[in-house]
């Protein structure tokens, strides 16, 4: 468990319950479902079998992550968060947003897992931007296809190409990053023809203003 900082600070304190390294990034793993010991350590290229292990006992003991045990026909352990440590997504896509920004695109030595659109998108999200809207954006950027679902409002995300989307959308992972961050929009993207789309144009317009690293609240003045 990390070291205490001598100062009573709500900050302090959640680093001291998540902010050993790995710890966060098993959170990650978590936040869409239970997953086994196994699962965690393929998810976590790098992390050793020992401190994979210490991690979860720490998790365990902070009220995070609880394991256990799945009925037959499968019967297994697995680790899942509590409803203390699902707490911790408003967080983490805050964080993902705000690191994603100067961490740029990946490049051609980076692999990311096929699920990846999933957490990227649900970072993305401005409920604001998609209050009340019901519709649905296929993206494919690069080889990877996902599909985006706004239901009144509310997100829903797959992994591969939805039916009779409003708009199916092609651009390459850089284009993706530039319109996400607000550095391209939507008009300039297929001016340009960094972007190719079949569908509402409207509703690729609306795709790039729902799916956005924009900060959430604006900054005090």
């Amino acid at each position: 468990m990390a070291k205490r900082f001598d100062q009573y600070c709500p900050v302090a304190h959640a680093l001291c319950l998540v902010g050993e390294r790995w710890a966060f990034l098993i959170v990650r793993e978590l936040l869409h479902g239970p997953k086994r010991y196994t699962d965690l350590a393929d998810g976590l290229p790098g992390i050793a079998t020992n401190i994979l292990a210490a991690r979860l006992r720490e998790l365990e003991g902070a009220g995070v992550v609880h394991k256990r045990k799945l009925p037959p026909p499968a019967p297994a352990t697995v680790y899942e968060l509590t409803e203390y440590g699902a707490e911790l997504d408003e967080v983490f896509y805050a964080l993902a947003r705000w690191g994603a920004r100067s961490l740029g695109p990946p490049g051609p030595e980076d692999e990311l897992y096929p699920e990846w659109g999933i957490n990227a998108f649900a970072a993305l999200f401005s409920p604001e931007a998609a209050r009340g809207l019901t519709e649905t954006y296929v993206l494919r950027i690069d080889a990877d296809v996902f599909s985006v679902h706004l239901e009144n409002g509310c997100l829903h995300t797959s992994v591969g190409a939805a039916e009779d989307p409003d708009v199916d959308v092609e651009v390459d992972m850089s284009t993706f990053f530039r319109l996400t961050g607000g550095e391209l929009s939507a008009s300039e993207a297929l001016e340009q023809g960094a972007a190719s789309i079949r569908g509402d144009r409207a509703a690729f317009e609306r795709c790039f203003q729902v799916l956005s690293m924009a900060p959430r609240t604006p900054a005090a003045v």
